[in-house]
């Protein structure tokens, strides 16, 4: 295994000063009088994260015009019902939504039988919340329905695509990064505006959030079911690589930049508390297993990345290289060593029959040229001696249907993942941006040709993944928006791709 970079002080002292302000007792007390004069619930309610006996709740409290609410810490009670219409209640409790915490409320949930809905709504200010789904996750089971996104830029497309997934019930929405764009992109059409300039601060940070948290179509996904997510680049800023970055911010002012957009990405997800109070720096990859059919292990490939290779000190942008030997450094990571380690011990104890990991950037090979020179910096092929060791850890025999699921490149793909002697070992599916801009025509260049592990490729549609896991078989559904500018506009199946379980190969379906 490799070993993490050196620790840098301004960066755990940023750190430190934000995650700080969410483990705090409160500082004020209570104001239980306070009246909302307007919906305090408009940025809407989800659940996350769920177990085998609970799951997490949010909300946060908003004030007139998307300001931040101009009160003390607020009591935020929520109930949890065996049914919609709250007739069995099972459960009751209060949290404070906490100013230093922009009254935003984590309820971590325990103790609830396996395997079934929930329905749960919070009371605050004298209003109440719409009602949401949570579920337990079964002990055993023979099916789960996932819905996998990626990308969703405000300006560029309408969010429709959420009312295909939804009526498609699945289980679980795995969202894989770039869940807010930081930047606008004047050369690309706009369908609406951000409203104000690009987030640097964290009340820039929760701005930004704040105003995506008012899209109807995304809370209304939140509501249909749990989520489970993790962050890419744009959540703080395009390209960056651990403190590396792309406008040459001295370390000290991007590690500030990068805490407040952490802090500010928690304030606003079902993310559980508990990954993050009285740590040193907030811990997003986790594991959120279904029960005895797949275990789900969700990545962070952001925080801890090495140093970008054939870069300058510092810096990180996605850039093609040409033969770059740092690209193969045996030290170099994408994951950070803590990480790493975690992942492969859970590769070695696997026993379910389904293998999925969720993660944000491409992770096969993608060789822009014919000779196989050329490649992305920002991908796993930046990291390839880091992506050989987690090919290695999934073709133990124990791990006999691994999936990869990524996002990131704004396209759909499907990849064979082989080995280093050109053995299947696992299957890649890529998805498209939900709602953002297509890449550039020849982007990828002639990908088909250059890539013979490459099944399947559409850079042009944008969309999502429906993926039906059974206990011998593995279905994937490659849905797409006709029109990315309108929120009703259809949305169909392009491709369809299965797996048979122990096979380890993505076949058309």
């Amino acid at each position: 295994m490799i070993a993490n970079p050196p620790a840098i002080p301004w960066h755990r002292r940023a750190v430190l000063m934000a995650m700080a302000s969410l483990a705090v007792a409160p500082s004020f007390p209570l104001d239980a009088q306070a009246r909302a004069a307007t919906d305090p619930f408009a940025l809407g309610i989800a659940s996350g994260d769920p177990s085998g006996d609970g799951f997490v709740l949010w909300t946060r409290l908003i004030g007139p015009a998307l300001s931040p609410l101009d009160a003390a810490s607020i009591a935020v009670r929520h109930e949890i019902a065996a049914d919609p219409g709250f007739r069995t209640i099972l459960r009751r409790g209060v949290t404070p939504a906490r100013p230093e915490s922009a009254h935003s409320v984590h309820v971590e949930v325990f103790g609830l039988p396996p395997g079934r809905s929930y329905w749960y709504r919070f009371h605050a200010l004298g209003a109440t919340s719409p009602v949401g789904r949570a579920v337990t996750v079964p002990t055993t089971n023979d099916r789960l329905r996932l819905a996998v996104s990626s990308c969703q830029h405000w300006e560029q497309a309408r969010f429709g695509a959420y009312r295909d997934m939804i009526a498609q019930q699945p289980d679980l929405v795995l969202q894989l990064g770039d869940y807010i764009y930081e930047q606008s992109y004047p050369d690309q059409p706009s369908v609406r505006s951000f409203g104000a300039p690009e987030p640097r601060d964290l009340a820039g940070y929760r701005q930004r959030h704040a105003l995506y948290k008012t899209d109807p179509d995304l809370q209304a996904a939140h509501r249909a079911c749990p989520w489970v997510v993790t962050w890419d680049d744009h959540e703080v800023l395009n390209d960056y690589a651990g403190l590396a970055n792309r406008t040459g911010e001295p370390i000290a002012h991007f590690a500030a930049r990068r805490a407040a957009a952490y802090q500010a990405y928690f304030e606003h997800m079902p993310i559980r508390p508990s990954l993050w109070h009285g740590m040193s720096a907030p811990r997003l990859y986790r594991a959120v297993d279904w029960g005895d059919l797949a275990s789900l292990s969700i990545l962070d490939t952001r925080q801890y990345r090495s140093a970008p290779p054939c870069a300058a000190p510092g810096s990180a942008r996605n850039v093609r290289l040409d033969g770059c030997a740092d690209a193969a450094t045996p030290s170099a990571t994408i994951m950070g060593s803590a990480q790493e380690r975690w992942l492969d011990n859970r590769l070695a104890d696997e026993r379910r029959p389904w293998t999925l990991i969720g993660q944000q950037v491409f992770f096969a090979p993608l060789h822009l040229d014919s000779a196989g020179r050329s490649t992305f910096s920002d991908q796993w092929d930046g990291y390839a001696a880091n992506r050989d060791r987690l090919l290695r850890g999934m073709a133990r025999t124990n791990v006999s249907g691994p999936v990869v699921l990524s996002g990131d490149v704004h396209s759909f793909w499907v990849n064979d993942l082989d080995g280093s002697v050109g053995r299947p070992v696992a299957g890649e599916i890529v998805t498209s941006a939900l709602a953002a801009a297509s890449p550039p025509p020849g982007r990828f260049g002639d990908a088909l040709t250059n890539n013979a592990h490459i099944r399947y490729s559409d850079v042009e549609r944008a969309g999502y993944v429906l993926i039906d896991v059974a206990r011998t078989r593995l279905v994937a559904n490659l849905r797409a928006i006709t029109d990315r500018r309108r929120v009703d506009s259809q949305v169909e199946t392009i491709a369809t791709f299965a797996m048979d379980h122990g096979s380890r190969r993505l076949e058309r379906a």
